[in-house]
């Protein structure tokens, strides 16, 4: 194609490649001067490949544009009610990484409920060597899993879930009848009878604190935190503190507000497991999300139905 199109954020190596097989492409995050490199082909730029922010300023500068295909399933990152008003489409990639993302979550919490950090730590100090016993760990099993947000992933995180014997139960903003889960329709209540709350509902300013001190509280010195969400759903002043008091029983973080620095407090915590945003960052799932990336494009300068739509 010779369409041309604006590439925002570095992205993966096999994505690049396929957009400079299909499209001119023009690297806004390489060029030095940004401002330049905008002014000389904005009036040409027909879609954005993004892996990141993209605001109503960018928008206006391209006056051609028709899509923007948002590399990830959360698309908070993007003025969606700026691109709707501008009958600008975005897309982004669900589904292909729903798989990868379930599974750090069930991860997450057998590392939490396990030890596992500090087990490893535990055999590589020499401490096992020296006779010296390690303390007992938690079962999943019997235990109750409260689920924020029952969407393909958190229904991938359910179905794991009951096969590690745990009881599934749900919150989110409509209750779904074809789900063999019990529902809560309101997110305190769930808290107070789960063992852990899961959390990987959208981001946004809709679900932004969601997850407040009172949840939290309500989750208890027993409970636990996993967050596979974004780190905007969850107080984390809130968190971090009933953590250290003992008023919360753990939390597994794959995400924070201020990606990547992380509450230094929570560094010295034996009751958290920290990752560094990758739950979709296996090979597969990556590349495949950089091929849904293209495959939008392509099918938007085709005239052909977009594969994963957001507006």
């Amino acid at each position: 194609m010779s369409v041309e199109i604006l590439q925002t954020h570095k992205l993966l190596d096999s994505c690049q490649a396929a957009l400079a097989k299909n499209f001119t492409v023009h690297k806004l995050f390489e060029a030095e001067d940004r401002e330049a490199l905008l002014a000389s082909v904005a009036p040409r730029i027909r879609g954005i490949a993004a892996g990141g922010r993209i605001d109503a300023k960018l928008m206006d500068a391209l006056p051609k544009l028709e899509i923007i295909a948002s590399f990830g399933v959360g698309y908070d990152s993007i003025d969606i009610e700026a691109a709707r008003t501008r009958g600008i489409h975005v897309t982004n990639t669900p589904d292909v990484l729903n798989d990868a993302v379930a599974e750090l979550g069930i991860g997450l919490m057998l590392s939490l409920s396990r030890r596992i950090p500090q087990a490893d730590a535990f055999v590589r100090a020499g401490r096992w060597a020296g006779r010296e016993r390690f303390p007992f760990s938690f079962e999943l099993t019997g235990r109750t899993l409260g689920i924020l947000g029952l969407g393909r992933i958190g229904k991938e995180v359910a179905s794991r879930a009951q096969g590690l014997k745990m009881r599934v139960v749900y919150h989110g903003r409509h209750k779904q009848e074809k789900v063999p889960y019990v529902y809560y329709d309101k997110l305190e209540d769930m808290a107070r009878d789960s063992d852990w709350l899961l959390v990987v509902t959208p981001g946004g300013k809709g679900t932004e604190g969601i997850v407040s001190r009172k949840v939290l509280e309500a989750l208890g010195p027993d409970g636990a935190l996993v967050n596979i969400a974004r780190g905007s759903v969850v107080d984390q002043a809130a968190l971090v503190d009933l953590l250290r008091t003992g008023k919360l029983g753990g939390a597994a973080l794959d995400v924070f507000i201020d990606e990547p620095n992380v509450p230094e407090e929570l560094f010295t915590l034996d009751n958290v497991v920290l990752s560094p945003h990758v739950a979709s960052a296996t090979q597969q799932t990556r590349d495949a999300m950089g091929a849904l990336v293209v495959e939008n494009l392509i099918a938007q300068f085709k005239g052909e139905p977009l594969l994963s739509p957001v507006v």
